[in-house]
C-alpha cells in the first residue's frame, strides 16, 4: 500500500466489497475502461474486495476470473457477449438476458456498492436488479450518444437525432435509480444535466498516478508531437495531419501517433497524399512502457478531439511536463488553460492547429519550460488519491467535500 493511500481519511475504517459494472473493459482500449482498471485497483490496493462486472472478450473464457490490472489481483465476473461488428472492438452483454445476469451476479458478490460505469446493458441490468435487493448504487456517466452513431449502421442519418434521444431517455432512466450519480468534469456533468432529469451531478476526475510518468525538464534536442488515443472519426486526427503538412519544413518535426483503430488505413493514405507520410510515425496499439516513453521524448502533445469527457491521455502528457495544444471541446479546456500550460484552438481549424503548434515549437527554451511546470502544476488536482477518498466516502454514504455540479 502506497504512503498516499496509507493517509487516506477511510484508514481504519471496515473493508468494502465493490462490484464495478462496465460494458466496456480490459482488453478494450479507452478511457471508461482505462479508468475502471485504475479504479477498481486502487480499492484493491486499500484492502478492498473488488468485483467487476464486464462482457467476455471470447465467451470460452466467460464466468468468474481472477485477472491482474495495473498490479493488482481483481475478481472479474465476464458475461456472454457477442462481438458489435460496426465497431473496431465494442462487444455487448445480451440486453434481454442482462437482469438475470446481473441478478445472479449480485447474489453471488453480495456487494455493499455497486458502481456502473454507463446505462448501456450492464449497468442497466445492475441498477434494476441492485434496486430490488437494497444494494447502495453510484453511477459514473464517461458516454456521448453521438460517439456511437458512426458505428449504428442501421440507423439512417435522419433517424439519428431520434437515436440520441432515444439513447439519453435510456441513460435517464438508469441514472435515475442511482443513489448518486458522477462524472469526470464539470463540464460533463453539465452535459448530462442538460440531456436527463438527473440532478446534483458531481464532477470527479478519474485521476492519475502522475509518479509514474517521467517528465523531461531538459532542452529539447528536436520537435517531436505526439497524439495519444484511439483512431477514431471524433478524435480528428486527419485535422491533426493536415496541420502538420502546413508546418514550416525548416522546423523538422515529426509527428507520432500513438494508438490504434478503424480510422488508421485512411489516416496514413492521408499522410502519404500531403507528402508528409516519412516524418508521421503510426505505432498502432503499444503497452504501457512505450507509451510513457512516447511522452517523455515528446515536445508537445496535441489532442484535436471534440468528444473528450475528460481525456486521461491529455492527462498522461500533463504528468509528463509536456505542454498541450488541444480543441477548444468539451472538457479539454478543464485542463489546458490557454496561454499557461497550451494553447486551445476552434476545433476543426487546420491553420489554427498549426499555428499553434509552432507557436510551441519556436517557444524559447525558458518559455517552453514555464509551459511544461505548469502542466505538472495543474494535473496535481487530479491525483487518483484523492478520487479514490471521493468515492470510498460515496460508497459508505458519506458526504462529499464541494457542492454539486448544479449547485456551483
Amino acid at each position: 500500500m502506497t504512503d498516499a493511500a496509507r493517509r487516506s481519511p477511510h484508514e481504519g475504517k471496515p473493508r468494502l466489497r465493490v462490484l464495478i459494472a462496465a460494458d466496456t473493459f480490459w482488453p478494450e482500449i479507452n478511457g471508461a475502461a482505462t479508468f475502471i482498471a485504475r479504479l477498481g485497483a486502487g480499492l484493491a490496493e486499500r484492502g478492498h474486495d473488488v468485483h467487476i462486472a464486464a462482457p467476455a472478450y471470447s465467451n470460452k473464457k466467460r464466468g468468474v476470473q481472477v485477472e491482474e490490472h495495473e498490479g493488482q489481483t481483481i475478481t472479474v465476473h465476464r458475461i456472454y457477449s457477442w462481438r458489435w461488428y460496426p465497431h473496431p472492438w465494442l462487444r455487448f452483454a445480451l440486453p434481454w438476458r442482462i437482469k438475470q445476469n446481473s441478478a445472479k451476479i449480485l447474489d453471488l458478490v453480495k456487494p455493499d456498492v455497486a458502481h456502473f460505469q454507463s446505462h448501456i446493458v450492464i449497468g442497466r441490468g445492475m441498477t434494476i436488479e441492485g434496486l430490488k435487493r437494497g444494494v447502495r448504487l453510484i453511477g459514473t456517466n464517461h458516454f456521448m450518444p453521438e460517439n456511437l452513431l458512426e458505428y449504428t449502421l442501421i440507423i439512417p442519418p435522419f433517424l439519428r437525432q431520434w437515436a440520441i434521444r432515444q439513447a439519453w431517455g435510456a441513460a435517464d432512466r438508469t441514472f435515475g435509480r442511482a443513489e448518486r450519480v458522477t462524472t469526470p468534469t464539470q463540464k460533463a456533468a453539465d452535459y448530462l444535466e442538460a440531456n436527463t432529469s438527473v440532478e446534483h451531478v458531481l464532477a470527479i476526475s478519474c485521476g492519475i498516478d502522475a509518479h509514474n510518468y517521467t517528465p523531461n525538464m531538459q532542452p529539447r534536442t528536436d520537435n517531436l508531437i505526439v497524439f495519444l488515443g484511439r483512431m477514431v472519426e471524433e478524435k480528428q486526427i486527419d485535422k491533426l495531419i493536415r496541420a502538420f503538412a502546413k508546418l514550416d519544413p525548416a522546423l523538422d518535426a515529426k509527428l507520432e501517433i500513438v494508438g490504434g483503430g478503424d480510422q488508421e488505413g485512411k489516416l496514413k493514405a492521408l499522410a502519404s497524399s500531403l507528402g508528409v507520410s516519412a516524418k508521421v510515425k503510426f505505432t498502432g496499439y503499444v503497452d504501457e512502457a512505450y507509451l510513457r516513453n512516447a511522452l517523455t521524448r515528446a515536445t508537445v502533445f496535441a489532442m484535436p478531439s471534440i468528444a473528450e469527457l475528460q481525456s486521461i491521455s491529455t492527462m498522461e502528457a500533463m504528468a509528463s511536463g509536456l505542454p498541450i495544444v488541444a480543441a477548444n471541446a468539451m472538457a479539454l479546456p478543464h485542463l489546458v488553460h490557454d496561454g499557461e500550460n497550451g494553447f486551445l484552438f476552434e476545433p476543426g481549424n487546420v491553420d489554427e492547429i498549426a499555428e499553434k503548434l509552432t507557436t510551441v515549437l519556436t517557444m524559447p527554451e525558458d518559455e517552453l519550460l514555464e509551459f511544461k511546470k505548469a502542466s505538472l502544476r495543474l494535473i496535481e488536482a487530479h491525483d487518483i488519491q484523492r478520487t479514490l477518498d471521493t468515492f470510498e466516502s460515496l460508497y459508505r454514504g458519506e458526504p462529499v467535500e464541494g457542492a454539486p455540479a448544479s449547485e456551483r
